[in-house]
Order: C-alpha cells, then structure tokens, then sequence
C-alpha cells in the first residue's frame, strides 16, 4: 500500500511550528507507516526549531520534490519554499515570517494540485503578521479555499470520531449573525452528510444548534432559528439528510461530547463551536477543512509567541493532525464525489 505524502506547512516561523514539527517527526517514528511527510518551510527555520527541541539539526534534509523523500524517520525531509527566514526574531510579530507562513500554504497546494503531495497538514500561522505582509486572509481556510477556488467549505474541529462544523468562524459576531442564511445552513448541512457518508455513516444523524439563547424560544429571543435555521433543516430533511435541530447549545453540546447523542454538529459561528470543545477535548482535537479536494488538517492551536524558542510546545496536537490526515487521504475522493452529487439526490 502505497503510504499518502503529507505537505507539513511550517506555520509562523517565529512562533512555535518549528519545533513542534521537529518533535513531531523524530520523535514519533511510528507516524512514518502510516505517511510520508514532507515539510514546506525554510530550512534556517527549521533547524533553529530542532535545536529549540533538543535535536541534532544536521537531521535536516533538503530535497526539491517530496516524491524524492526517503521517509527515513531519523531525518526530516524538507523543500526549501522562498528566501532564508534566518533573520527572523522567535517569539516577535513579523512581516518576513507572515510572508513566509502564506508562501508554505501557497506552495503545499501546488503540490496537491500537481499531485505530488496527498493531503496538508499545516502548523499554526500569525493572521496579523500575514496582513502585515499584505495577504488579506482571515486564516488558514479562507487561504486554502481560495487557492483551491472553492466556495462550500468548512471548518471542522474533530477529536475521536466528533466532528464540530461552522456555519461562519473568523469574522465579528454581529457578522456571523448577518452570515447566517439559510443557504449557508444548507451547504454546511450537506458538508457534513458528504464527510458522514466517506466515512461509512450515511445515516448519522446531523444536530444543528440554535444561534439565540434557547433556540429563539419560539420567538421571545430573536427569529433567526424559526426563520433561517428551521427551513433550511427542514429542505435538508426533505434531500434525505437526517438532521435534528435547531436545538439551543447549552443543550446539545453537552449532549453530544459528554453522552454520546450525536457525533457530527453544526455550530453556527466561532466560539459557539470552539468554546465546548476545547474545554472537553483540549490538545487532543484537530482542524480539519471539509469541501478542499484534498484533505487540510490542522494544530487546533495558535502559535504561542510567549513560549516560542523555550523547548517546551507541546507537539501532541501536530502529531494528531498528521494521524488524521494520514487516516482520512486514502477515501477523501469519496467526501469530494459525495459532495459533487446534486443538491435534492443525496443518496444514503
């Protein structure tokens, strides 16, 4: 079996990818029978991070093309993407390290596009470094969507065999509010009904939360539930897809990560969805993009400048995302077919 070759974005180099991709790739050698991964970043970089980590940097090898990679889990393999970030300082907002944080992303979908690479797996970025140097991306997803020219995606966080959509994530509340539609609703409700049924589960059901307190309450807390929610639920139902909803967070949250009632959500913008899960799952869950053509998985963790360059980031969420990406780049053309399939056909 051939093993998927995983593009290893370098993140924000003054933060804390460097060593986490270190300690991930020399430290965990039973990552390489399951993949072949290959970092995309600065080789100067890289090397300050191994030795941040405590490890030899002359275990870095630089190669031209990651279908030339030995996976030889003594060394870490590396493509050299743009100039030396060498003068960047650890731990400081930087515009070079921005810059270069948005050519590693760049750079890992060509890859995927030309099919040299399977999937992505990318270490955590700086978003106002990346604005400093002039790439206007709310973060990871929207930079992915649009260098994959795709409008129907997701972020999804994912810890065992929970998955978290979001209907709107990195915009202000009163923006997520105004983003909420029902066509919105409809394309993330089919999103997660395409990853369901990659994954083998066609009849899993679909919880939606309620966006007002207590699900509007029939009306007494807004209209937004039994106005923009419920019919979009409702169309979704009448396609085949089996959802419940909307039903008020406080309710389903705790229904879903601590009893079990449902296995794939739909919060409807940021912290609505990140909140729960992270005080449940902590390091132990990962980002994943659903409706890319090729599996994003990510650090469920930004780049912590105050420890950068001390030796102790923890690597367990890098690890996981390699884990995951690992596990699902085999049948991802499964979530891509079942997401192509037109709307009012969903077949379970």
């Amino acid at each position: 079996m051939t093993l998927p070759t995983l593009a290893l974005t370098l993140g924000d180099v003054a933060g804390i990818g460097p060593e986490i991709t270190a300690k991930t790739l020399l430290l965990h050698p039973d990552l390489r029978r399951r993949a072949r991964p290959v970092v995309i970043g600065d080789a100067d970089a890289m090397r300050r991070g191994m030795s941040f980590a405590g490890l030899d940097p002359e275990r870095l090898l630089v190669i031209d093309d990651p279908r030339a990679a030995r996976n030889d889990p003594e060394t870490i393999e590396l493509v050299q993407t743009g100039p030396s970030l060498a003068d960047v300082t650890v731990g400081q907002l930087s515009e070079a390290a921005g810059d270069g944080a948005y050519r590693f992303v760049v750079e890992a979908c060509s890859l995927v596009k030309s099919g040299r690479a399977d999937a992505i797996v990318t270490a955590p970025l700086n978003k106002a470094a990346m604005h400093a140097a002039g790439h206007d991306f709310a973060g990871h997803t929207e930079l992915l969507a649009h260098e994959f020219g795709v409008t129907d995606f997701s972020l999804v966080l994912s810890a065992d065999d929970l998955y978290v959509f979001h209907l709107t994530t990195h915009v202000s509340l009163r923006q997520a509010i105004e983003d909420v539609t029902p066509e919105r609703t409809g394309q993330v409700i089919r999103l997660a009904h395409g990853l369901a049924r990659a994954l083998g589960r066609p009849d899993e059901t679909i919880a939606v939360t309620g966006l007002n307190p207590h699900a509007g309450e029939n009306r007494l807390f807004g209209d937004e539930d039994a106005d923009i929610l419920l019919p979009a639920i409702e169309r979704a139902r009448a396609e085949g897809i089996p959802v419940d909803g909307p039903i008020p967070a406080d309710a389903l949250f705790p229904a879903a990560m601590r009893r079990g009632r449902w296995k794939l959500l739909v919060a409807c913008y940021h912290d609505q969805g990140h909140a729960p899960f992270k005080s449940v799952y902590g390091d132990d869950g990962v980002n994943i993009t659903v409706g890319l053509p090729a599996v994003r998985v990510s650090v469920d963790h930004g780049t912590a400048f105050d420890i950068a360059g001390t030796g102790s980031a923890n690597e367990a969420s890098m690890l996981l995302s390699c884990e995951r990406a690992a596990e699902l780049a085999p049948g991802w053309g499964a979530v891509v077919e079942a997401l192509q399939e037109p709307r009012g056909r969903v077949s379970r």
